[in-house]
């Protein structure tokens, strides 16, 4: 009862006193949720901030939720009311440019619980090979449960401190996607709450539209409570294996062979297949690719070509104590056809739960450094595969120069991977690549670290694209004008509309993507 008081409250005084309404009295809500809604400073700082920096939010307050019912209560509030309040689910807050933030309204803070109320652990169905886990669900957290029952999920996303919600309203894609396709095409079911606060299970059999929409759908048509993923027996040990090229076609073309094997047999393909860019030789040992080593028996810089730039294949093959006995002939098998610098294969052996978790590492290594918490001005794009070599020399060899703040990530799927149902838009090629530029700015006086210098240059790439017929598809896409976002959903936008008026219709949900503009008929209704 506390918690509703501190709603009505909420929802009476504050938003009064934020968007200057004139309001009636209203009636208590006795809505019982089983959670705690928070206007402590803290929680209401911490949810005004994304891992990106780059923008602020600023929510009236934080619910902590324990179920799904507890979400639908305040969303159902915020889509009876005249208002103005809106609803932002928040994992654990990997956002770039303020998706999970609101103003004037109610964040869900779906992962880190307060409080003696906890929401539902994993359940690992060992038999039917799948788990059911809460929306605010690390991925980490996914994989010990699982690894309980010697099962791990397919596809995985590089770092696994993101919830479950989070990555399956976008995607989810890593190494793994040209042979399982990305987190979203390992999902059997789901539970979702909409924005009039229904809570609604759905999957390829019930609410099947629903189901296709939240997938990739950036939190428009509902929040994401719980979800049911596929699981595969788990794998012991990794062979991790990177190698360097200095020739851009010799690179991208080994890429597209290891990914075309996807329907091979499991000893005939690699499971992971990845690759980086490296323009800055002060970068090889970045959070990225710490991988090499003093003691590596070839000089890196020694590769570098004049004027160019390193790439670097990373591969990994999944191996159990049965199979360790193959693991050599089976690499050695793959690696042969490929067309890398014969001296720079580094390999390393280690558990399969150190190689999903490499990226945390690394993180705690910046985070003692004082190099996490800066701001993220992070650019990921998909590319067409015919016109890859294009950005190679506009973008790598190009406006990048020989300097750059973080790592650039390149790497191919396979476009049959994804299902065309879903909200993602990528490419219209059987073939596409993931660039990321996952870049840092820092306030060290070097001008090419700067936020300033590195937003001009995102914009510099963008254009370059757009003049160059570079057809692009944001991944994480951020956009400013319902304009924008028309043309960067093209085709699908009519039916992202379709469904956005069928489950959102005021608006309410995830107005910090800055997709649609809340509807309240009290702010319709103001004097100009």
């Amino acid at each position: 009862m506390a918690t509703m008081l501190l709603l009505t409250f909420l929802i009476s005084s504050l938003i009064m006193v934020t968007v200057g309404l004139a309001i009636d009295s209203m009636e208590i809500l006795l809505l019982g949720i089983g959670g705690q809604l928070s206007v402590d400073t803290s929680d209401v700082e911490m949810a005004s901030l994304d891992f990106g920096l780059l923008t602020r939010g600023q929510p009236l307050a934080v619910l902590h939720p324990v179920s799904a019912q507890d979400i639908a209560r305040v969303v159902k509030e915020a889509y009876g009311s005249n208002q103005g309040m809106t609803v932002s689910a928040r994992g654990h807050g990997h956002s770039i440019n303020g998706q999970a933030q609101t103003t004037n309204g109610v964040v869900i803070q779906m992962s880190g619980w307060k409080g003696g109320n906890k929401p539902p652990r994993p359940r690992v169905w060992a038999e039917e090979r799948y788990v059911d886990v809460w929306g605010g669900e690390l991925w980490i957290d996914v994989l010990k449960s699982t690894l309980e029952y010697g099962l791990a999920p397919k596809s995985w996303t590089d770092y696994l401190y993101l919830s479950v919600g989070g990555t399956l309203s976008n995607a989810g894609i890593s190494g793994q996607a040209f042979n399982h396709g990305p987190q979203i095409s390992n999902v059997y079911e789901l539970d979702v709450v909409t924005g009039k606060g229904e809570v609604l299970t759905c999957s390829e059999d019930e609410n099947t539209e629903l189901f296709h929409a939240v997938l990739g759908g950036l939190g428009q048509f509902g929040i994401i409570t719980r979800a049911r993923i596929s699981l595969e027996p788990a794998p012991k040990m990794v062979r991790w294996i990177r190698v360097l090229y200095s020739n851009f076609s010799a690179f991208t073309s080994d890429q597209e062979h290891l990914i075309s094997l996807h329907a091979e047999p499991s000893n005939q393909k690699f499971d992971y297949v990845e690759g980086f860019v490296i323009v800055d030789e002060g970068l090889i040992n970045n959070w990225r690719s710490s991988f090499f080593s003093p003691q590596n028996p070839v000089k890196i810089s020694t590769l570098f070509p004049t004027g160019g730039a390193l790439y670097c294949l990373e591969i990994a093959k999944n191996y159990h104590e049965s199979t360790a006995q193959t693991i050599d002939q089976e690499v050695e098998f793959l690696l042969k056809k490929l067309n890398f610098i014969s001296t720079s294969v580094f390999t390393t052996d280690l558990l399969y739960v150190d190689f999903l978790d490499r990226v945390h590492k690394a993180e705690l290594k910046l985070r003692s450094k004082g190099l996490w918490e800066v701001p993220h001005p992070w650019l990921n794009l998909f590319i067409p595969s015919s016109k890859i070599a294009e950005f190679d020399k506009g973008i790598f060899k190009g406006i990048l120069g020989n300097k750059t703040s973080g790592p650039i990530l390149i790497y191919p799927m396979n476009k049959n991977k994804w299902d065309h149902r879903s909200s993602v838009v990528t490419p219209d090629e059987g073939v596409f690549y993931l660039v990321a530029l996952l870049r840092s700015a820092l306030d060290n006086g070097e001008e090419t670290q700067s936020l300033e210098y590195l937003n001009n240059q995102n914009r510099q790439i963008l254009r370059y694209c757009d003049e160059a017929g570079i057809k692009v598809k944001r991944y994480l896409p951020h956009y400013t004008t319902q304009q924008e976002w028309m043309d960067h959903f093209g085709n699908k936008w009519d039916r992202f509309y379709e469904m956005k008026m069928e489950f959102d219709p005021r608006h309410i949900l995830a107005s910090g993507q800055r997709i649609f503009t809340p509807t309240f008929p009290s702010l319709s209704n103001m004097p100009s």
